[in-house]
């Protein structure tokens, strides 16, 4: 098994769909980040610089995962497979999913805080930023686990 072969979300993705609900992702990381910031549902510098870690966040995610695994496939950090690439009765497939994800989410937090906090700098202190930063990807990334991997395991098969 090569590591995760990741290929439905590199054809989701692509799909209006795909586009979608990554949309939906962002929109949730702004009003979480607009609520612990601005105690507002929405600012307009939050949500652009939200719009920007995320876009370097996925140009590293393609960059790397295509490198990793010989420009073959795709996963954009957020390590979308079925039960047709990970055998969730296997114990060994099982933990290189889960190192993977944990992985995928800690390189995506600390891009996004550094993104966050340069262009958030004048008008927040850094501890704050970190923690909406935090927070607003631990929110979108249980809320598109449960979605993605639903659908996945589940429904797809």
């Amino acid at each position: 098994m090569l590591l995760l072969n990741t290929t439905y979300f590199g054809k989701y993705a692509s799909l209006p769909m795909g586009w979608f609900f990554m949309a939906c992702l962002l929109a949730i990381e702004i009003v979480v980040m607009s609520q612990i910031l601005d105690r507002k549902y929405f600012n307009s510098k939050i949500a652009f610089t939200a719009l920007v870690s995320n876009v370097v966040s996925g140009i590293v995610g393609v960059y790397t995962s295509t490198a990793h695994n010989a420009g073959r496939l795709f996963t954009v950090w957020f390590p979308w497979v079925s039960s047709r690439e990970v055998n969730l009765e296997n114990d060994e497939e099982l933990f290189s999913f889960v190192i993977y994800f944990a992985a995928a989410f800690v390189a995506t937090v600390i891009i996004e805080l550094i993104v966050n906090s340069i262009f958030l700098k004048k008008r927040y202190e850094f501890r704050p930023v970190m923690r909406a930063t935090i927070i607003a990807n631990v929110v979108s990334f249980l809320l598109g686990s449960f979605v993605l991997y639903s659908y996945s395991f589940f429904f797809y098969d």
